[in-house]
């Protein structure tokens, strides 16, 4: 390689090197040799300027270009690029050559993106002219799935691929002694050339052995001691020099200096309550010297060898550990060692699951399942990994609170308790929930409620506001405060009532501003009060599918919406089923119904209305819960078949018969009005306004009922329950419309 006093300046041989291809493409064209790959051209300058083609082909491969070039000159140049049958695709398949302009690794001045597929409208084969400068391009494939599809092409200034690596020296400089070293400091300066491709990068590294890092400025050592830097350098064409090294030594400056390195360091990371480092423990070392300076600073971990320190020292072993530190100066003053202790254990296994909750419902029970007078729910909660760190309940449908002691509810009806409970790592367990009924029992007292209302939400008149209808202070529910059903003589008066209701709610904390303007709000679109209201009564189905989403049903069968707001019964399998309305009980009462016979060819549908049952879900040893109603309620029949059940249409089905003669019948297809009132023990049917039976219990109230299949003949029955429709069979085809209820 010739010394930089040999070589001939670069404009100059790149001057030469034009004229030469100038000289040769014209004696090509005097021979009558031109090639269309090889046509001179003449820049800004005046100069010609080589032309060349470079041409990239693809096949079906999706890993390679079926051929691309390695190597190309500086100037204007013809890309081609052919994916197409000749070139071996037969599947269609569609390839880009796309240069890479994001990498500041490669030249980024060409932007270039081909498609090409053999059935585009070039057959596959695309041109494109560029102009290409000294360095080096990337180029890929950006079809996606093709990605190793890629390259590397390398342009030089002329003359042909640059294969010579650059030219690398260094320079030490700074004040030396008359032994030739460096005092207090040396400064290390790399340069590199390269006359073809064009420098890419320097690089150094301290020591025989140290990492190989960018060079961009000179490097300075002023630590006392011998020293090696190493350096190199890269072209763009992807030639490394040899490495080379610059050797020199530092020495302090003249001194009196005495004194060692003031030396401490310390220890951080996360511990636990022991004072153990949890995982890993990082030890940082300090020196300070005010006399010549800090020249070094060692550690070792143990009784192992003395490291050069140059950054924190992180420990990850788990265990005992004790690392040693000492610092000298540059007058070759050193400070006694010290060392730090610590330990470290393995961090706990992150905590990622909630705790396991659970409760238990207890209290005396009747024989109905229900608790007599009260039940006490305890909630419990544990949590093997950080610990519970709090349990929290529910009660009906209200706010959480802080679970200390078990829940005692006293409210007769039916109650949920929903409970959660997180732990100290912040998972928060899924909410579960337990429900049951609380039965009247002798020793508490039932609250003064104006109404008797269960439902989940709080509604007014039909008005569902979708907050929970929870049980406030004075044991009556939201909605047995707002008196609905009472007959109001104007709506101004109503929205009084429940403006007063409210403004209590809200002062004691049992409702917030959202809620209490949602329930004022509903008061108003209730229309309650207003002239024309239905005498008190309530629809609990008004034809509508969210109505009708209220209701549930159990046993067989089902009720299917018509189009008309009323629903039909139809089941595929013989056997009773229920449709019941969960939302709430209820005690004295007036229920007004339309049915309707819609049973198939001459026969009649038997069907019936389910009044005073408990709760279905309180019998698990039922298995089939639409029993409950006929075991602890009363159906009251509908059926005009003039054959067959001695129970007829307004009959108590299996206490008080009522014939065909005293029921009446109507043309199948016909809309009968049903009115089933209820005070005390007392029963009386309506049909379409026509007295057609009276019933009388006899036993009482809240009793324990007969067991066994048969419901008995005693007459004795509850003082409150709920309602529901029935389906019967797969012949007794009966529709129900506008249900509603009015209590007495």
């Amino acid at each position: 390689m010739r010394s930089p006093t040999q070589r001939a300046p670069r404009g100059r041989t790149v001057r030469k090197r034009r004229l030469y291809t100038a000289l040769f493409a014209a004696l090509l064209m005097v021979l009558g040799l031109t090639s269309t790959a090889a046509v001179a051209r003449t820049d800004n300058s005046g100069l010609s300027v080589q032309a060349q083609t470079l041409t990239w082909t693809a096949d079906n491969d999706i890993t390679k270009y079926k051929s691309a070039p390695t190597t190309a000159v500086a100037g204007p140049t013809t890309i081609v690029f052919e994916n197409s049958e000749a070139t071996g695709n037969t599947t269609g398949m569609p390839h880009t050559l796309t240069f890479d302009t994001s990498d500041p690794e490669y030249n980024n001045d060409v932007t270039l993106n081909i498609l090409a597929n053999p059935n585009d409208d070039k057959g596959g084969k695309h041109t494109a002219e560029v102009t290409l400068t000294p360095g080096r391009y990337r180029y890929h494939c950006t079809i996606p799935g093709h990605g190793s599809m890629q390259g590397i092409l390398v342009v030089t200034e002329g003359g042909g691929e640059d294969t010579t690596a650059p030219e690398a020296a260094a320079k030490v400089e700074g004040t030396t002694n008359a032994d030739g070293a460096y005092v207090g400091s040396a400064t290390v300066a790399v340069t590199a050339t390269d006359a073809g491709s064009g420098v890419d990068k320097i690089e150094y590294a301290v020591g025989a052995d140290g990492a190989w890092q960018p060079y961009t400025a000179p490097v300075v050592v002023d630590q006392v001691g011998t020293h090696k830097i190493r350096y190199r350098a890269t072209d763009k064409a992807g030639n490394a020099s040899a490495e080379k090294a610059a050797d020199f030594k530092v020495v302090a400056p003249p001194t009196d200096d005495k004194t060692p390195p003031e030396t401490s360091a310390t220890v951080s990371g996360e511990k636990n309550d022991q004072g153990q480092y949890l995982g890993m423990a990082t030890v940082t070392v300090t020196a300070s010297d005010t006399g010549s300076g800090v020249n070094k600073i060692e550690y070792a971990i143990g009784d192992g060898a003395w490291t050069a320190y140059t950054a924190p020292v992180m420990v990850h072993e788990a265990g005992a550990h004790k690392v040693r530190y000492r610092a000298s100066d540059k007058a070759g003053n050193q400070a006694a060692e010290k060392a730090v202790e610590f330990t470290v254990v393995a961090p706990p296994v992150e905590d990622k699951t909630p705790p396991e909750t659970g409760a238990k419902v207890e209290g005396d029970k009747n024989s109905d399942g229900a608790y007599v007078g009260k039940a006490k729910v305890t909630v419990t909660a544990t949590d093997a990994d950080s610990g519970v760190d709090k349990v929290e309940y529910s009660l009906d449908g209200g706010p959480y609170l802080a679970y200390a002691d078990p829940v005692v509810v006293d409210r007769v009806g039916r109650h949920t308790v929903a409970y959660r409970a997180s732990d100290k790592a912040g998972n928060v367990s899924a909410a579960e929930d337990v429900s049951f009924t609380v039965a009247r029992g002798g020793g508490v007292p039932s609250p003064n409620c104006a109404e008797f209302d269960e439902r989940l939400t709080v509604f007014v008149g039909t008005v569902d506001t979708g907050i929970p209808n929870r049980v406030t202070n004075n044991r009556c529910r939201i909605n047995e405060l707002i008196e609905d059903e009472k007959e109001w003589t104007s709506q101004a008066l109503f929205l009084k009532h429940v403006k007063s209701v409210t403004d209590k709610l809200l002062k004691a904390g049992e409702i917030d501003q959202r809620e209490y303007n949602k329930i004022n709000k509903a008061a108003k679109q209730s229309g309650i009060g207003k002239p024309g209201q239905t005498e008190g009564y309530r629809k609990i189905f008004d034809g509508t599918q969210a109505s009708l989403n209220q209701w549930e049903q159990v046993g067989g069968g089902k009720f299917g919406l018509n189009a008309d707001g009323s629903i039909t019964s139809s089941t595929t399998v013989e056997g009773m089923g229920m449709l019941w309305f969960p939302q709430r009980k209820y005690g004295d009462f007036s229920l007004k119904l339309q049915w309707r016979d819609d049973a198939p060819g001459n026969g009649n549908a038997n069907g019936g209305v389910f009044v005073r049952f408990p709760q279905v879900h309180d019998h698990p040893e039922e298995s089939r819960p639409e029993w409950v109603a006929i075991k602890y309620g009363h159906e009251i029949q509908a059926l005009d078949r003039p054959d067959g059940d001695m129970y007829k249409t307004g009959s108590i089905y299996g206490f008080d018969r009522v014939g065909l003669a005293g029921a009446g019948v109507t043309p199948k297809g016909t809309w009968n009005d049903y009115e089933i009132k209820v005070v005390d023990q007392h029963y009386s049917v309506y049909r379409n306004g026509v007295l057609i039976n009276e019933f009388d219990n006899t036993g009482g109230q809240d009793f324990t009922p007969p067991r066994g299949d048969d419901p008995g003949t005693d007459g004795r029955r509850y003082s409150s329950g709920y309602v529901g429709v029935q389906v019967h069979g797969v012949t007794d085809v009966i529709s129900y419309r506008d249900i509603r209820i009015k209590e007495l």
